[in-house]
Parts: structure tokens; sequence; C-alpha cells
């Protein structure tokens, strides 16, 4: 089976409360994204999935390989992704720089790494035994950072590079993270952006994220429950101007709004990647 259209413009993440009304309404939309775990027990969610598949395509984005754990990969979780990647055929398919199995227990959260020499080898050959498995390339994203290690010797966007030339993996920009990551941590968004290499990025995402003050001491974090900061779209444009027209995608996870926010948001993107690159307006979704 071949891999279908590839996705263009800007899309969303489907969540659950929003199927029925997409199924409706079929709205003029790039392509949607699904989280693979949602979809590995089967059932009528994945049938639904299935009746939108004709009309978008599909990126599986998942949460739970835990490619930077120390206990290697799970076989049974990994078996269970190449089944929903076979059956839904997606545009995409990608993964998080992180790690979230230890001793056999899965923790529900997206834990950080050292970036050092022996993490790369390990992420490396968990990223290469995914890529085979499924046959076809995975996109890594970038995580959203609270602390540094001070065991790091690599700066991130220094490690997700090696990682893309050792593997040949993509890369899965999340603006939004970049900005939560360097805001937190003294780092500058513009400077992590025009360090990635863009032949390597595959794909874009863009959220909200809250800000919490706390003892005089700002964080942000990284909820998805909010229309995208005015600063993440401005750093968008720059990376757009950088890597050209990349997919993009609108993810909204918590104080889900009304379908229609949502694409109003993958909109905004579609605008702001057509005045960045005019030269795609030709061949991106209106």
């Amino acid at each position: 089976m071949g891999i279908p259209g590839a996705a263009t413009g800007a899309g969303i993440g489907l969540r659950a409360p929003h199927v029925d009304e997409l199924l409706a309404s079929r709205p003029a939309i790039g392509w949607l994204e699904v989280h693979a775990e949602n979809y590995m027990g089967g059932g009528p969610a994945i049938g639904a999935l299935e009746r939108l598949r004709p009309d978008y395509p599909l990126s599986v984005h998942g949460v739970g390989l835990s490619l930077g754990s120390a206990d290697g990969l799970d076989r049974a979780h990994l078996e269970r992704l190449a089944a929903l990647v076979e059956r839904l055929d997606p545009a995409l398919v990608s993964e998080h720089l992180s790690w979230s199995v230890a001793g056999g227990a899965y923790l529900n959260d997206l834990l950080p790494l050292p970036y050092t020499g022996e993490s790369l080898e390990l992420v490396g050959a968990h990223v290469q035994r995914v890529q085979d498995r499924l046959g076809r390339r995975l996109l890594v994203e970038n995580p959203s950072g609270y602390l540094s290690f001070a065991a790091s010797t690599i700066p991130e966007v220094e490690f997700l590079g090696a990682l893309a030339r050792r593997t040949g993996c993509g890369l899965l920009c999340d603006v939004n993270n970049a900005y939560v990551t360097c805001r937190n941590t003294g780092g500058d968004a513009e400077a992590y952006l025009d360090a990635v290499d863009p032949d390597a990025v595959g794909e874009i995402h863009l959220a909200g994220h809250a800000v919490n003050d706390a003892d005089g001491d700002r964080v942000l974090i990284d909820d998805h429950g909010a229309p995208v900061a005015d600063a993440v779209w401005r750093l968008y444009a720059r990376a757009l101007g950088r890597f050209g027209a990349v997919p993009t995608l609108i993810e909204w996870d918590t104080d889900l709004p009304p379908l229609t926010r949502l694409l109003d948001e993958a909109a905004t993107a579609g605008r702001v990647l057509r005045a960045a690159v005019p030269e795609a307006s030709a061949v991106q979704p209106a």
C-alpha cells in the first residue's frame, strides 16, 4: 500500500467531542492528526476515523512509545502502533523526544531526558527500530522544557539534528514547545529555530500555553488549552521563512473549544503560511 496524498496547509488535532460534527459537516481543512493510543483498541472510534479517511489526509501522533526509556521499547506497544499505521496508512507518523516508562510502569507524562552521547545512542537505536518496523520515516518532536539537566552536554537542537542525521528520521518542530522551553530555561527561541535543519522538518505544531506566576517566578506550561500566543505566531512566521510550506497542526487538548473555534485557529495558520511562503498558495488548501 502506498502512502496517500501528503498533508498540506493547516490541520487540526481530531478529538472525540468533534468527531460527529466533523463527519456531518466535512469542513475544508488540510488534514487531521490523531493520537495513536486512542485508536489502538479498535471499535467505533477507529471506524469513524476510517469514514473520514477518504476526505482528509491523516497523521498518527504517538505519545506512548517512550523513545528515551532506558528500559527499551515495549515490543507489544510497537506492534500495536505498527498495526494501526498499516490500517490507516497515514501521511505522517510522529513521536516525542521523551520517556514515559520505567520498570514496566507507564507514567502519564512525557518526561525529559539528559542530552548526552549515551542518550543519543539509546534514542537513535530506538528510532531506527521503530522505522524498521513501520517501514517509513518517523518524525521526532522537540519537547516542552521546564528545567535543564546539569548532565546534558549537547544542546537540544543539536541533539535533534544529530538524531536526524544518524537515523534518517525527520523532525516535528513544535514552535510553541520551543518558545516555552526557551522562556523557561533562559534560551533564545529565534536562535533555536535558526539552528534547526530545514531539510529535516516534516511537520510543525502550534498550540497555546498557560502562564504560571509563583513566588515571583514565571513558568510557561504547555497545556494546549488556549489560542496560540502572539509571540508564537511570530515565531511560526519566522520558522516558515526558514523551513518552507511545512504542514502545520493546531493542537488543543484541554478546555476544548467548539470545532468552529479550532477551525478559526487553523485558518489563521493557513493565512500566516501563505503570507510567509507566497508560492505555496497555489497548492495549499484555503
